[in-house]
């Protein structure tokens, strides 16, 4: 009877034993499935390739512009620009905090693992524009057990701007003067284009806004890595600058009307005799030039112009010296130059007479 109790107290052990060891093992497969799901969780979160891309489009979208270029495989050197076939001598004028657009929305779309690199598909709105940019993103490393990221191919794009009719324009607000930016320096064209690094994707307005010339702004995407995006931009004269022109041309040809000569110094108009002059001819300008402007680089040109002049003189004859006299309005044409200078101020070229 004690020995069937005994046994009994035995079996129920080793039942209650193996609960309890079963118990443990579901207790640990759900431990261990909780620590891979929170390393899964961890990994996809702040480790992953798409982490690495998102962290970068945050960056961006909070205008951290130094840190977004500090994040591994942004900045690049002469050698690789050279090796994508990019300008070498690019400024990093624009990579900063005051040229950044809005960019918001950022969603990552698509991972893609090609052998060592990562293709990385985000989403985003850049201004009003809504779009997509694939990164190319390897290892860089580890911490720990967990990997770290870098750009395969740096996310920087090249801006070449083409600004003819002004030295200076605004990108996103920010100005810039083709002469800070240019690898001539004071010496750069007016009419070349400059190359510009920007951060991609990005929406970058161009536009000029100066007391002389002015234009709506032109806005373009950059949305493709290490990629170069042209900018082509026409500044017209303001009404104000046009003004100026006139008043100053006008100011010009009235002083050339007081000269008592028949072919005025430095004067586009003049009246030609066979006979003899027997007083000083008195000039007036009849007609003023309506003067346009056309762009030249940073500078303008005066096309050329129609005006009229009119001579009054008393001629002697010198076949039988009868003195006649003469009225007559002198029709003639006006073309002429205006170069800006770094300052800003404009001097004006008429014919071979240039007023300051």
């Amino acid at each position: 009877m004690q020995q069937g109790a005994a046994a009994g107290g035995r079996r129920r052990s080793r039942s209650r034993l193996a609960t309890d060891l079963a118990l443990l093992g579901v207790i640990g497969a759900l431990l261990i499935a909780a620590f891979l799901a929170a390393g899964a969780t961890l990994y996809r979160e702040f480790y992953s390739p798409a982490a690495f891309v998102e962290r970068y489009l945050g960056l961006l979208a909070d205008g951290r512009a130094a840190e977004a270029l500090a994040t591994p495989g942004v900045a690049v050197d002469i050698e690789a620009l050279e090796a994508a076939g990019l300008p070498p001598t690019a400024s990093q004028a624009l990579l900063r905090r005051d040229a950044l657009a809005a960019l918001g929305g950022v969603e990552i779309v698509g991972e893609e693992t090609d052998r060592s690199v990562t293709r990385v598909t985000a989403a985003y709105r850049a201004g009003q524009f809504e779009g997509t940019t694939t990164f190319e993103v390897e290892r860089d490393g580890s911490v720990g057990p967990l990997p770290t990221w870098r750009f395969a191919t740096s996310p920087l794009a090249v801006v070449q701007v083409a600004v003819q009719g002004s030295m200076t324009f605004d990108v996103n607000g920010f100005s810039l003067d083709k002469r800070q930016v240019s690898p001539d320096g004071a010496e750069a064209d007016p009419s070349a284009p400059v190359s510009l690094l920007v951060f991609s994707p990005g929406i970058y307005s161009v536009s000029v806004d100066t007391a002389i010339a002015t234009t709506p702004g032109v806005a373009v995407v950059s949305d493709s890595p290490f990629t170069s995006v042209p900018v082509s931009l026409q500044a017209q004269p303001t009404e104000e600058f046009v003004a100026v022109v006139q008043d100053r041309v006008e100011e010009f040809l009235t002083a050339c009307a007081t000269q008592e000569v028949l072919q005025p110094t430095g004067c586009p108009f003049g009246f030609q005799v066979q006979d003899r002059i027997v007083s000083p001819p008195a000039w007036s300008i009849t007609q003023q030039p309506a003067i346009r402007l056309e762009p030249d680089g940073a500078n303008w040109i005066i096309p050329p112009t129609p005006a009229v002049a009119r001579i009054a003189v008393d001629i002697r004859s010198l076949f039988d010296g009868r003195v006649e006299s003469t009225e007559e309005d002198v029709p003639f044409t006006l073309a002429g130059s205006i170069t800006v200078d770094a300052e800003g101020r404009a001097s004006i070229s008429i014919t071979s007479s240039e007023v300051q």
